[in-house]
């Protein structure tokens, strides 16, 4: 359900923007004044930026031993397990046994607790992940280029109406709710290193955030098996979502505890 159920833009009277979610909105179109792509530099971003040869070495250790996962959501796109990604930590979920495999990546995520997810995505040649929104507006999500096999018009990335080509250590960093696509018409894979950032305004909505996108992650995994999930009533996901948000959280932090990962 990616995509599925929304809220919100910003507020005219305070000029802030208000907390949206995928899970309740059914418009599939976020509608914010946030730009497409952020030029903002962060102290994180400059951090791993400065690492990014060790951090593809790692990768590459890694990639040795390792396969990458496809991801789940078939749905989203061109053709099967064309996807495929390697977590570290995902909405707050630690993969510690596979963050042993990578220090120097490790030791940097562990600085900044507003990084919410990092993971490897490779997408093979002639891949595509087809236009979809994210799931809030309270991040910002983050591409840094590690192996990149080609330019626009072959090889590239949109936000809404405008396009970007990845570059090798550089950072692409966007309104993750808009809608957005990745292609890679090239003969190589394309691989990235991405990273989720808690926006600051929403920082003391760091629970809400990973117990509602969690939720929507839970189901759209269900869909997966279970089709008729996406013809639900929209009152009837609401109802389904709401005792799932409080499991969900739980759940990751006993994962943690437990360092299932």
């Amino acid at each position: 359900m990616q995509g599925v159920l929304n809220y919100c833009t910003f507020d005219s009277r305070m000029n802030t923007p208000k907390l949206w979610f995928s899970l309740y909105d059914f418009s599939f179109n976020y509608k914010g004044e946030e730009p497409d792509f952020v030029e903002d530099e962060f102290d994180w971003a400059i951090d791993f930026q400065k690492n990014w040869l060790l951090i593809r070495d790692e990768l590459n250790s890694y990639l040795n031993l390792h396969e990458p996962e496809a991801y789940f959501n078939s749905s989203m796109v061109n053709t099967k397990n064309t996807w495929k990604t390697i977590s570290l930590k995902w909405w707050d979920i630690e993969f510690r046994k596979r963050q042993a495999y990578f220090p120097i990546t490790s030791s940097i995520l562990k600085k900044y607790p507003e990084l919410l997810s990092l993971s490897f995505n490779q997408l093979e040649p002639q891949g595509r992940i087809l236009p979809h929104c994210g799931d809030t507006n309270a991040i910002y999500r983050c591409h840094l280029g590690l192996d990149v096999p080609d330019q626009l018009p072959a090889t590239g990335f949109r936000v809404r109406e405008e396009s970007r080509s990845w570059e090798e250590g550089k950072w692409l960093v966007f309104m993750d709710a808009y809608n957005h696509e990745a292609f890679n018409q090239s003969d190589r894979k394309r691989v990235i290193m991405v990273v989720d950032v808690l926006r600051p305004e929403f920082k003391h909505n760091r629970k809400k955030v990973i117990s509602v996108v969690l939720t929507s992650l839970f189901l759209q995994k269900r869909a997966q098996q279970l089709a008729f999930l996406y013809k639900l009533p929209h009152g009837m996901i609401r109802i389904v979502a709401f005792p799932l948000r409080p499991m969900a959280y739980l759940g990751m932090k006993i994962v943690n505890w437990l360092n299932l990962y």
